[in-house]
């Protein structure tokens, strides 16, 4: 069975926010080095950060991806409909 984007395991992945209510976040890249259910951890350039996933969008892996949909524990994510 075909994972759909909402399933997979983000940890590793490249990521940017593409949509934020908070400008100073807009933009930011990395990579995702941990995740909880309400937080990705991210590895810029020059520092670790900690986001929230909520009211969000994101672009992983060239896929954009809405905090919302993802704000839950990893393996919950496996229940999630494309």
């Amino acid at each position: 069975m075909k994972q759909n984007k909402y399933q997979k395991n983000y940890i590793g992945k490249t990521i940017e926010i593409t949509k934020t209510k908070n400008m100073e976040q807009q933009g930011i890249k990395g990579i995702i080095t941990n995740e909880t259910k309400n937080t990705f951890q991210i590895q810029t350039i020059k520092k670790s950060i900690k986001i929230l996933k909520n009211n969000k969008e994101f672009k992983i892996q060239n896929e954009t991806i809405q905090g919302n949909k993802i704000a839950k524990k990893p393996e919950e994510r496996i229940k999630i409909k494309g």
